[in-house]
């Protein structure tokens, strides 16, 4: 372990007091002092709140105390996981100005373990989006390329990772939010199996699908915070926790076990990105494992499947935004129905609002049957098609998406196609399965490419062992430092 673990190396310095955690804190705020206004990627910058954890690490360091696994180490949160004391806004102005009253679970988590918050991060409104363009900040930008988008909704997350202005960060995956722009920053995201991780204080996007998890710039990094936050929690009713840590199977042999490809998921992927993944591919068969090629036609239904339920449970969370409890509430109406009515309007964008219509449409009288109720029918045979093919194979590899980061206002464009973008993440989120985007090259036009190891229910270990054993053979042509950020 470690060797490439920012974390652990980080942590390796705090305790041979090669750098006091105050310095290091200073060091991140610095740069995010001058790098942020370019990239964007941080909403919120908590640089009080920061110094002070810094200041009670040292202390725990100088009485010669052992480090907890997150303790000390400078990181981010994405703007829908609540801070008591901390605006939290979903980067939309109808939540302007509203600051919980208690913490997310697990920030509560991290907190306990003084884990060192650098701000929040920039994100699609209410995490509905592909580019991170739909927040009312402006979208985040990509390190590797400041005209092209980091990717959503997770961006502002993946873009302080990927810039180094943090050295993991929690976002939140609902069809591939962690992912996606993990793919496009050339970064680890990793969204574990559903109820693993709790989603209490996670503001609600479409629930059965929302998972939190984090994006890192290694593997290993990944999985430690992974094994910090996996905690089961009553306050969530879909919570498991997880079923064993993941750090200490990192290392495991795969010689001998089945990696699936699945036909449907290389549809219509760029050349380049197939190229890609194809030498990802001749990775694993270098380190032993096999490679088992098979169809899942229910793949071609997933995004329907996906589009249609998470607006339907869209259109009943964000039933709650009405201007009278808290946030953005419009300046001038008649009565309380047009100031609900104006609120709304005024204060969700256009993309939150599309979904929403959406949902309520297709949840109304005599349209549920014809799309809401088949949708959910149709959830079910892909679960089961993902539980036929891991009776085939160990893991599943993918692309993360069909193409690499786009450019900006490339989504404003054609809302439907950007859609089409999450084909190969939205499976996994229908199905509550665990899945890993991992870097494995780069396009034709210099961006990263991702790939993604996806597993059965509660395989956290093997999809990480998978993705841990890759990158270590393959980490001098996946991974590209951007040249920013914290040099240590």
């Amino acid at each position: 372990m470690g060797k490439y673990g920012k974390i652990a190396q980080l942590q390796e310095m705090l305790s041979s007091g090669e750098i006091s955690c105050t310095e290091l804190t200073k060091k991140y705020l610095s740069v995010i002092g001058k790098e942020n206004g370019a990239l964007n990627a941080y909403i919120n910058v908590t640089a009080d709140a920061a110094l002070k954890t810094a200041a009670e690490v040292d202390k725990d360091i100088a009485a010669g105390k052992e480090l907890a696994p997150l303790e000390g180490i400078p990181m981010a949160l994405k703007d829908n996981i609540s801070t008591k004391g901390m605006e939290t806004t979903c980067c939309s102005k109808i939540l302007g100005g509203y600051v919980p009253i208690y913490d997310a679970t697990v920030w509560s988590v991290l907190k306990n373990q003084k884990a060192v918050l650098l701000g929040k991060t920039n994100m699609d409104e209410f995490a509905m989006g592909s580019s991170c363009e739909t927040s009312c900040h402006g979208g985040a930008k990509n390190p590797h390329n400041l005209k092209r988008v980091a990717g959503g909704s997770s961006g502002g997350a993946a873009s302080a990772v990927s810039g180094n202005l943090a050295a993991y960060a929690l976002g939140s995956d609902t069809g591939g939010s962690i992912r996606q722009p993990a793919s496009f920053c050339g970064a680890v995201g990793f969204k574990p199996t559903y109820g693993t991780v709790s989603r209490y204080g996670l503001i609600a996007y479409a629930s059965s699908f929302d998972q939190i998890g984090p994006i890192a710039s290694s593997v290993e990094d990944a999985a430690r915070v992974y094994d910090v936050i996996s905690v089961y929690d009553k306050m969530d009713s879909t919570s498991s926790g997880q079923k064993e840590p993941v750090l200490p199977a990192l290392e495991n042999d795969i010689r001998g076990k089945k990696i699936g490809i699945v036909k449907e998921y290389f549809d219509g992927v760029r050349s380049d990105v197939k190229e890609a993944l194809l030498k990802a591919a001749d990775v694993f068969h270098s380190l032993g494992a096999e490679t088992v090629e098979f169809s899942m036609p229910s793949i071609h239904y997933s995004l329907p499947v996906y589009y249609i339920l998470a607006c339907a449970e869209a259109s009943s969370n964000l039933g709650r935004y009405d201007g009278i409890r808290y946030g953005y509430q419009t300046e001038h109406y008649t009565s309380r129905n047009e100031m609900i009515c104006k609120t709304r309007s005024e204060g969700f964008g256009a993309e939150v609002k599309r979904r929403i219509l959406l949902g309520t449409y297709v949840l109304s009288s005599g349209y549920y049957d014809a799309y809401y109720k088949k949708a959910q029918d149709l959830r079910g045979a892909i679960v089961q098609a993902f539980d036929g093919a891991f009776s085939k194979c160990d893991v599943i590899l993918a692309p993360t998406v069909p193409m690499t980061a786009f450019p900006e206002n490339y989504a404003a464009k054609d809302p439907v196609e950007t859609y089409q973008t999450d084909i190969c993440t939205v499976p996994v989120n229908i199905a509550g399965l665990p899945a890993v985007s991992v870097p494995c090259g780069f396009g034709s036009d210099g961006m990263p490419v991702g790939m993604q190891i996806l597993g059965p229910k509660f395989s956290e270990s093997t999809v990480l062992n998978f993705a841990n054993m890759y990158e270590s053979a393959a980490r001098e042509t996946s991974f590209k430092d951007t040249g920013m950020g914290v040099s240590l």
